[in-house]
């Protein structure tokens, strides 16, 4: 089954019709065009083959800016488990890639965020549009 305009539990799947690599470069250059941080790009099917197992092309990029994100952990300090925001880019079994990352309004009703603080984050969507475009 294909997790196209799937929602679980605030998941969203954006398909890509770019590599794994080449859609979290992309999303890169989005995310950092729009002066924000990118803290660490971790490459799982990497990890995985350097420890001798098979596992699909699955990378995870975590992006954010500590001006927006700060005062949602002063408000909701639970939040930091899910901050800086991230995105996985992965490959399923027929070949497809997807990009995948929380809503907004997941995060805020699983942290309790107050309304006003939620559009610090919300743009997180546009942004994975951007990347897939």
């Amino acid at each position: 089954m294909s997790p196209e305009g799937q929602s679980a539990k605030g998941i969203v799947h954006v398909p890509s019709k770019y590599t794994v690599p080449d859609t979290l470069q992309r999303l890169e250059s989005v995310v950092t065009s729009h002066g924000l941080t990118v803290f660490a790009r971790i490459d799982f099917g990497g990890d995985a083959a350097k420890v001798g197992l098979q596992m699909r092309p699955t990378q995870l990029l975590i992006f954010g800016n500590p001006k927006a994100g700060t005062p949602l952990m002063i408000a909701a300090p639970s939040i930091a488990i899910d901050l800086p925001l991230k995105a996985l880019a992965w490959q399923d079994a027929t070949g497809r890639v997807w990009l995948s990352y929380n809503t907004s309004e997941y995060l805020k009703e699983r942290h309790g965020l107050p309304d006003a603080l939620v559009k610090n984050i919300s743009a997180i969507g546009g942004l994975i549009k951007k990347a897939v475009e």
